[in-house]
């Protein structure tokens, strides 16, 4: 097991020493090339000669933890054992390592004392305690445990010739126990990636039946796009799924995004020749508004152009640019028909307003000539007073329509009083039954004509109400006749 090189040897492979925590111990000098150890420094002691110095005794430091199996790459701090608790190197160089069959020789020191090369083979077997701590760590992270397992068989398989001081047959227990659980692990790991294919694959069918929903009914245009786009986005994170279910599934996404862009397209084609027609017929509506901007038939037209509007709105969206511009058109020549009419309003309101203080003034000027008693010798001017009255105050024309009634009711009034003196006469003067009829008839014939004036004139609700005065004074009449027939 030892030779005169000043290195020893194995059936192993030297590997590169590990980096190592606490002090080192010396390495071995290295040889000449033919072989010869180098000649060693002065002060050295000569092989054989006197004895060695003590080699130092390192402080004993413990396997670091390995890391927790979630983590991905498990940090693994390389072992600095004790070495001369499992072995030693005699004066001569040669080294021996204890086992739990006895002692064995791992090779021969020759480039230093006992010392240095008792700490170079404690290095030797710290190095392959690392790497069967790394192999350790790679199984507990779940790291392909079938090389794992072969990794440490091959180290199993060299630990007895190994050249290396330290505690081999915990070494060898840890590689058995490696081994014992690399199958386990590989079960394991073969389980969870069935289950991770199984949950991706479910994954990638719930997104394509999502897609194939959407192609098939949705038609929130964007947010359906967008959601696609989404889908898209996450099914290119998904892995590990089987290649021939993956190219199924996407051969299903793929038709189900393709009938959705169809579908979509088709819905805005028609769209843009719906908002062609709608353009047309638009431009169509604002000739006929332009048209219609100066009428001032303000009743008739305003009706038009609420029809218009009605159109307008049935017509539908033209394309957004030309859809504002039609639309400023359109109201442009609206506003100046309802501009116009606004202004004959109020011109109208001022005038009937007029009207309407113009009345106030006639009543208040005709109250005293109709007072609330009348006395028959006065019966014949309040008539002729009411007569005035009555013809100036249909030539002065309308009033607002809120002040329709209220006036109304001041005139009702005074014609009240004049019937109830007429009244109040006939029942006194029973010789004059008969010229008071004949009066009575001419006063139907007074108001009939009125209303035939007031009909040709296109006044027709003052017809009617000289029509219904007719129609009272007619009663009158027939009234007065009725009572002097029956005397």
């Amino acid at each position: 097991m030892s030779d005169n090189s000043g290195t020893d040897k194995s059936n192993r492979p030297e590997r590169k020493p590990a980096e190592t925590t606490g002090t080192p111990g010396a390495r071995a000098t290295p040889a000449d090339a033919a072989g010869r150890p180098a000649a060693p420094k002065p002060g050295a002691p000569k092989p054989g000669g006197g004895p060695r110095p003590e080699a130092p005794k390192p402080h004993a430091v413990k396997p670091a933890p390995v890391a927790a199996t979630d983590h991905p790459h498990p940090v693994v701090v390389p072992t600095v054992s004790d070495p001369s608790q499992w072995g030693r190197v005699d004066e001569d160089g040669t080294a021996w390592v204890k086992t739990a069959t006895g002692e064995r020789i791992v090779g021969s020191w020759q480039a230093g004392d006992a010392a240095e090369g008792l700490a170079h083979f404690g290095r030797r077997f710290d190095d392959l305690a690392t790497e069967v701590a790394l192999l350790e760590a790679r199984l507990a992270a779940g790291t392909d445990a079938r090389k794992t397992k072969a990794a440490a068989l091959a180290l199993s398989e060299s630990l007895p010739t190994a050249a290396v001081i330290g505690d081999v047959d915990g070494l060898s227990e840890r590689l058995r126990a490696i081994v014992e659980h690399s199958d386990e692990a590989a079960a394991h790991a073969k389980e969870e990636k069935e289950r991770t294919r199984h949950e991706h694959t479910e994954r990638k069918e719930a997104l394509c039946a999502e897609a194939e929903q959407i192609a098939a009914d949705s038609t929130q245009w964007k947010a359906a796009g967008d959601r696609l786009r989404e889908i898209l986005d996450e099914w290119k994170t998904i892995r590990g799924v089987d290649r021939k279910v993956d190219d199924a599934l996407w051969r299903r996404f793929s038709k189900a995004r393709e009938a959705f862009n169809r579908r979509r397209g088709a819905h805005f084609a028609e769209l843009d020749r719906e908002r062609a027609a709608a353009k047309t017929r638009k431009e169509e509506l604002c000739v006929q508004a332009e048209e219609l901007s100066a009428s001032t038939d303000w009743a008739g037209t305003a009706a038009v152009f609420r029809d218009l509007l009605t159109e307008w709105k049935a017509a539908g969206r033209a394309p957004r640019e030309a859809d504002e511009q039609l639309w400023r058109r359109f109201k442009a020549a609206q506003d100046v028909f309802f501009a116009a009419r606004n202004a004959a309003v109020s011109e109208r309101d001022a005038e009937f307003d007029q009207n309407a203080a113009a009345k106030e003034d006639l009543l208040a000027a005709f109250e005293s000539r109709i007072p609330a008693q009348i006395a028959p010798e006065a019966l014949e001017s309040a008539r002729h007073a009411l007569r005035e009255l009555q013809e100036k105050w249909d030539a002065l024309g309308k009033v607002p329509r809120e002040r329709i009634q209220e006036l109304e009711g001041k005139l009702r009034t005074l014609e009240k009083r004049v019937r109830d003196a007429a009244d109040t006469v006939w029942r006194r003067t029973d010789p004059e039954a008969m010229a008071r009829a004949a009066q009575f008839r001419e006063r139907v014939a007074q108001f009939e004509e009125q209303a035939a004036k007031a009909q040709a004139a296109g006044r027709t609700r003052d017809a009617e109400k000289a029509l219904e005065q007719a129609k009272q004074w007619k009663e009158w009449a027939d009234a007065a006749e009725g009572a002097v027939s029956q005397r």
